[in-house]
């Protein structure tokens, strides 16, 4: 047997199963009340066939008066009366019923014998006719139709109560499987929940949940490693500024007490280095994970201030530290993000630039966009080697300048929040590396 094929929709399920069934209960109504109605039909005609042959019957007596002695009624529910035009009663059916002795055309009620009797009436050229039947008797059919049309209504409305509960329960039973998976999973288990049979309505909430998990597994992944590195990073400067200590307590003399406190020195600020840029670090991802609003930022205004805190540690390395152009532009973003971003730049360039080199900075206005370049006169850094220096803690090899390896991480990730895309390249004018950082246009 083929199998039918029924829509994952919800909203279609339920509308195709209750519309069916209502169809189908209203079929099934209609088939019974045609029969019930075809039976009180044929009871009705029946029953009035019989009065009028018991009101009519041959051998009924005749009278032309209602005194007397009657005899036993046999007929009380339809009474037949027939006058000539002077007024003389030619016929009257065996009953009982006092009735009035005159005729109202059409219809009427009369009450008689503690009963309503309903009246119809009428004359012809040679006589008048007169029929009679008891409320009472309507009443009873009356009843008897109603309970004869209340109880399949009574018989189907449990059916079709219970082929909606079916429905209902059978739409939404993948939807309270998925609330079970949910409610049963641990704080830590952010595995994908299975989307199977689910309805068209839920797949995309499901689907929605799902990838929610997966960004937050992600997060909690990156927060694992990071937590990771920083203790192995941290291991080594602390290590080292215990054997300072142990080497500043066993100094001989002063000259090698002032030599252990010296490196002691440059330890500490090693370490605070490093603890500043895991800060920074951390802080920037969490600005990744919460969606902040940018606004304008005048770019060139933020080089320049850059220029002017970092130009006291390029004077002291004897680096030319310049802005080769500046273009007047805006960049929609966080002001103290992009300074963090330029001062880094910056520091890198100066950290490996040998003394005497040349560090400039660049501002353009490109047909995408706008464009903010760092140039240096340093070594520069091999192709192999520029998709990894974005890694935390990496350091290249063989570089004599000290760091965190933590410096391009924070460039990497301020420029990612700003959709900014992040270029290391030759620098064909100095000769040594060029980072490019290309934003976008202003909406």
């Amino acid at each position: 047997m083929p199998r039918v094929a029924v829509t994952h929709s919800l909203r279609g399920r339920l509308l195709w199963f209750l519309l069916a069934a209502i169809s189908m209960a209203a079929v099934a109504q209609a088939m019974i009340a045609y029969r019930s109605a075809l039976y009180d039909a044929d009871q009705i005609f029946d029953y009035h066939m019989q009065q009028m042959a018991l009101s009519l019957r041959s051998g009924a007596p005749m009278t032309n008066s209602s005194s007397g002695p009657m005899p036993d009624a046999e007929n009380n529910d339809l009474v037949v009366q027939v006058w000539t035009p002077d007024g003389v009663q030619v016929f009257r059916s065996l009953s009982r019923a006092a009735l009035p002795q005159r005729a109202v055309l059409g219809f009427s009620n009369v009450k008689a014998n503690g009963t309503t009797y309903r009246i119809f009436s009428v004359q012809t050229a040679n006589q008048t006719v007169q029929v009679a039947q008891d409320m009472a008797v309507r009443q009873r059919m009356a009843g008897t139709l109603a309970l004869r049309t209340v109880g399949p209504i009574a018989v189907m409305a449990p059916v079709l109560m219970l082929v909606v509960w079916w429905v209902v329960s059978g739409s939404l039973a993948p939807v309270s499987r998925v609330r079970r998976q949910v409610a049963a999973r641990q704080a830590d288990d952010l595995s994908p929940v299975s989307e199977n049979g689910l309805p068209d309505e839920v797949r995309p909430l499901v689907h929605e949940l799902n990838l929610l998990f997966g960004r937050v597994r992600t997060a909690f992944d990156a927060q694992q490693h990071f937590v990771a590195d920083a203790a192995h990073e941290l291991r080594s400067p602390l290590a080292a500024l215990k054997l300072q200590i142990l080497s500043l307590e066993r100094a001989p003399d002063d000259v090698a007490r002032a030599v252990a406190v010296g490196r002691l020195t440059s330890g500490i600020e090693r370490a605070t280095r490093l603890v500043e840029q895991l800060l920074v670090l951390a802080r920037q991802e969490a600005s990744n994970a919460n969606e902040v609003k940018l606004a304008p930022v005048a770019l060139a205004d933020l080089v320049k201030r850059t220029l002017g805190d970092m130009a006291g540690i390029a004077a002291a390395r004897q680096i030319d530290l310049g802005l080769y152009h500046a273009d007047d532009v805006n960049v929609a973003g966080q002001p103290d993000a992009l300074v963090i971003l330029l001062r880094n730049l910056v520091d890198n360039a100066i950290k490996y630039t040998p003394a005497g080199g040349t560090v400039d900075m660049e501002v353009r206005r490109s047909g995408t966009g706008i464009t903010l370049s760092v140039e240096d006169s340093g070594p520069g850094i091999s192709p192999e080697e520029r998709e990894r220096v974005f890694s935390r803690f990496y350091r290249v090899p063989g570089s004599e300048a000290g760091g965190s390896g933590l410096g391009l991480a924070i460039i990497k990730s301020i420029a990612e929040r700003h959709g900014a895309a992040l270029t290391l390249e030759n620098s064909e004018r100095l000769g040594g590396l060029r980072v490019r950082i290309d934003f976008p246009a202003m909406a």
